[in-house]
Parts: structure tokens; C-alpha cells; sequence
């Protein structure tokens, strides 16, 4: 098979690897027709998060027909189009059965490979699930499959975050970066019956599309978001900052926007060693801090239908669309945000 491979700080290239088989009993093969190239794998092609191994086939979200079950997989079938979070999960574990399911006992990332073990991504024509009964979920009649590979793990991270932030009815929002998540978090902010959400970013294009989700666009380049989002609000800060992109700049900007007993809710992926503001500032704004990886197979379920409902046009941030065999040039025009770029889908 054709896949993405790592190849070092900022490489990937296209390799022809051999076609994954079932390992286990409840192994799945899924032969793959749409997978994403997220925010997160950018840190491991930067080398901010150190570890992975050259040679591990890339990417964590997926949708496809499943080729191939173990023994032990029940409810699904070859020939059932499924759609993957970005975790394997059991199912059963004090974790999964909390509906924490990112934090499963026996999970795996996909896309992660480090000292021989783990799982290869999705960035491929084929990929090995393990745990495929209580991982993957089959494509419903009426959703599309770039809606599937949304709801797998941008639209479930931006809606996690939105519901960690306390985004409502009467709530006053910001979110902090207008990429993927930051635009799904926008349009679960509106879902969730926010009438005020400010979109903080330098992009046009973002800003843009954050204003069609129903999003209040400030342009970070051209004014202070905190002043701009106190003129426009006539409030000293916001009840719920939501902050997606996983730097210090962004976080401290989340801090500075807050009114006293607030909630920030982080989903953006850290790799700095400290938080970017001291216990103090928390204790002196009465700051409630929340954040997490997102439990996606367990969101997958409860958002299903909420997409199958949606009118907001979600799949408007997949703005490239590449052959697999592109997939360097993909991840060259995403991490630079090339033409326009929000997000790539690349198509095996």
C-alpha cells in the first residue's frame, strides 16, 4: 500500500508499504477513501513533540470500507463504510465506561509509533484498527464522508471544548485561533445556544468563515483583542474562553480575555513545560481551568445526530482536497497555511 510516512523534522514522504493484516481477534483492516491532515500532526512533523518514529505512517482521522474482521469483531462486517476517532478504545474499562473514552485502559493513538510499539495513522490506503467493535462506528445513511471524518475528531474537539467552556445560552464567548477546531468550536458555541462568541485570529479567510458560522471576527493583527472584544461587548472580559491552538501566546490571551469566576478550556495540544500564567493569576481571577484530550468515540455517538441535523456548512473547512501521493505538498501548504488553507483532506 501507499502510505504518509514520517521521515524526520519536518518530512514526510510517500512510501509503498506492506498492506496491514489482522493481528489480533478484534482487529478490522479498513481500506481508506478520505483522511485528514490535522493541527496536531503538525507537532510531531515540527519535532515539538518529540518521539515518533521515522517510519510511522501519519494522520489520526479516517474514513473507509472495512476489508477485513477478526473473529472477535461483532457489528460490523467487510463492506460496512465506517468512520474512526483518533483513539482505539475497549469499551468497558472504568475510562471508556465513564465515557472517557481518549483515556482508555488498553487505547492507542494512531499515527503515534515510538521504540517499535504503537499503532501507523491513516494517512494511507489501508489501516489496522484494533478494538474495531468499540472503535469504529458505521456511516449512517445521510452523512457525508467529509462530515464523518469531521465528527472522528475536529468537530468533537471543538464541541468538547465548547461544552468544557460552559458555552450557552447568555454566555458571553471567545475563542482563541480559527483554525479546524477553533472554527468547530465557533459552530458548537452556536449549537449550544451562545449569541455572542468573538473569533480571535489574523487570517482572513478564518475570520471569514468563523462569521458564517455565527462568530463575532477580531482581527488580531489589525487590534487588541482584549479591547476590542470589551468595546464590542460592553463587558470588562467573557464568561468562556475557549483556546485551540496550544502555544503560550494563545493561552495568556485566553487568561487576559476572562472576567473574574470564568471558565478557559484548553483543547489545544501543549508542549511547553509551564502553564503561561502563575497559580496567583488563577486564584486572583477565581479562574476555573479545564482541559483534556477529547473523548471523540464517546462524542462521536452523542453528535451524531447533531451533524445529521446541522445546517451550518461544517465541511467548509476542508479547503483542499489531495491525491495521497500529494501529501507532502499537503502538509507543506497547511503548516504554512498556504492559499487560503484551513484544512487538507487527502483522498487514497
Amino acid at each position: 500500500m501507499k502510505a504518509v510516512v514520517f521521515a524526520g523534522r519536518e518530512r514526510v514522504t510517500v512510501e509503498s508499504l506492506p498492506d496491514p493484516a489482522i493481528q489480533e481477534s478484534g482487529d478490522a483492516v479498513v481500506r481508506l477513501s478520505l483522511t485528514g491532515i490535522c493541527g496536531s500532526d503538525l507537532h510531531a512533523y515540527h519535532e515539538r513533540e518529540k518521539g515518533l518514529e521515522p517510519g510511522t505512517v501519519m494522520g489520526h482521522e479516517g474514513v473507509g470500507e472495512i476489508v477485513e474482521v477478526g473473529d472477535g469483531v461483532h457489528g460490523l462486517r467487510p463492506g460496512d463504510r465506517v468512520f474512526s476517532p483518533f483513539t482505539t478504545s475497549c469499551g468497558a474499562c472504568p475510562p471508556c465506561a465513564s465515557g472517557l473514552t481518549a483515556r482508555c485502559e488498553r487505547g492507542e493513538l494512531f499515527g503515534w509509533r515510538s521504540g517499535g510499539a504503537g499503532l501507523h495513522g491513516m494517512q494511507a490506503e489501508l489501516v489496522r484498527v484494533p478494538m474495531a467493535s468499540t472503535t469504529l462506528m458505521k456511516i449512517p445513511d445521510g452523512l457525508g464522508d467529509e462530515e464523518a471524518l469531521l465528527l472522528g475528531d475536529v468537530f468533537s474537539t471543538g464541541f468538547f471544548c465548547a461544552e468544557m467552556a460552559g458555552a450557552g445560552p447568555g454566555r458571553l464567548c471567545a475563542v482563541v485561533g480559527c483554525g479546524p477546531v477553533g472554527l468547530m468550536a465557533v459552530a458548537a458555541s452556536r449549537l449550544l445556544g451562545s449569541e455572542r462568541i468573538f473569533a480571535i485570529d489574523s487570517i482572513p479567510e478564518r475570520l471569514a468563515l468563523a462569521e458564517t458560522f455565527g462568530a463575532i471576527p477580531v482581527d488580531r493583527a489589525s487590534a487588541d483583542p482584549v479591547e476590542a472584544i470589551a468595546d464590542g461587548s460592553g463587558s470588562p472580559g467573557v464568561d468562556a474562553v475557549m483556546e485551540v491552538v496550544g502555544s503560550q501566546p494563545a493561552m495568556r490571551l485566553a487568561l487576559e480575555l476572562i472576567r473574574p469566576g470564568g471558565v478557559l478550556a484548553s483543547v489545544g495540544v501543549h508542549t511547553s513545560e509551564h502553564f503561561a500564567f502563575s497559580p496567583a493569576e488563577a486564584y486572583d481571577r477565581n479562574l476555573t481551568f479545564r482541559t483534556g484530550r477529547c473523548p471523540a468515540r464517546h462524542y462521536m455517538e452523542r453528535l451524531l445526530p447533531v451533524i445529521l441535523g446541522c445546517e451550518l456548512p461544517l465541511a467548509s473547512v476542508i479547503t483542499h482536497r489531495l491525491a495521497l501521493d500529494d501529501g507532502p505538498e499537503g502538509y507543506r501548504t497547511f503548516d504554512r497555511k498556504l492559499d487560503g488553507c484551513i484544512k487538507v483532506a487527502l483522498l487514497p
